[in-house]
């Protein structure tokens, strides 16, 4: 199977954004501060973190994307529209031409490829266990604007200073390590981990920059490192255009003639 027919959804995978009144803005990159002490409680962190909750109904990203892995590389043109937790459309373009084109919400994942002339319609189990690493609509969502993919409410966190930057640990792990670094001034999201040890896999989300739009924070750069086993594939995503709250539509209709991709149930 051609790794090409992957990439909508490595690329949903790795991981854009706000504002109140429909706008386009400069975006201006913000200096961040190293953590001070690790005596400070995570529920303050916690609290500091989410003072950055993103308030949007639509945005509109143009990105340019590197994909790597073990065969090949490639850099692509990417268009992320999102309706904020009902709906994302991502469009992979080379050249100027749609080579491929995923809808996912929160009960379903659909997308098609040119390149192979295949498409996949299914749920995020099917899609998880084909990737190599668990997702679902709420995870996306959040690692394109910056966010933990964890909800902090429902978790226990231990703090230590790792890499200059606080970090959160999950206590309670269940077989998955997972750890997330946070800047000591605006207490962004700067790097996040996902680690399962039993399965060999591995998921790496790093955020290099941030801009301030809007009085609000939301990343320039997402670099995004999956590893299952021996097999790797690195993404690097950078946002050139964003758009908030315009009116979009999500047109999607997998061209005739393709062959959809079954996955098989364990």
């Amino acid at each position: 199977m051609q790794r090409s027919i992957l990439y909508p959804f490595y690329f949903l995978s790795a991981s854009l954004l706000l504002g109140l009144t429909s706008c386009k803005s400069k975006a201006v990159a913000i200096a961040e501060s190293a953590a001070v002490t690790n005596e400070i409680p995570a529920i303050q962190i916690i609290d500091k973190y989410n003072v950055n909750a993103l308030d949007f109904t639509t945005l509109n990203i143009k990105a340019s994307a590197k994909f790597e892995d073990a065969n090949q590389s490639q850099n692509v043109m990417a268009e992320i529209r999102m309706k904020k937790n009902e709906k994302i459309m991502v469009i992979i373009r080379v050249l100027g031409i749609t080579m491929a084109k995923a809808l996912i919400t929160p009960e379903s994942v659909r997308y098609y490829d040119k390149i192979g002339n295949k498409y996949f319609e299914g749920d995020y189990s099917s899609l998880s266990r084909w990737l190599g690493t668990d997702l679902d609509f709420f995870k996306i969502q959040s690692l394109f604007l910056g966010k933990s993919i964890d909800d902090f409410s429902k978790g226990k966190y231990k703090v230590s200073i790792a890499d200059k930057w606080y970090r959160l640990q999950a206590l309670e792990t269940d077989g998955i390590d997972k750890s997330f670094y946070l800047e000591g001034d605006n207490y962004l999201i700067k790097k996040q981990e996902i680690n399962q040890p039993q399965l060999d896999r591995a998921l790496q989300v790093t955020y290099p920059d941030y801009s301030k739009t809007n009085e609000k924070f939301l990343p320039l750069q997402m670099l995004l490192e999956a590893r299952l086993q021996e097999q790797k594939t690195l993404i690097d995503v950078e946002y050139k255009n964003v758009n908030f709250n315009e009116e979009l539509t999500f047109p999607y209709q997998v061209p005739e003639g393709f062959e959809r991709i079954e996955i098989e149930k364990k």
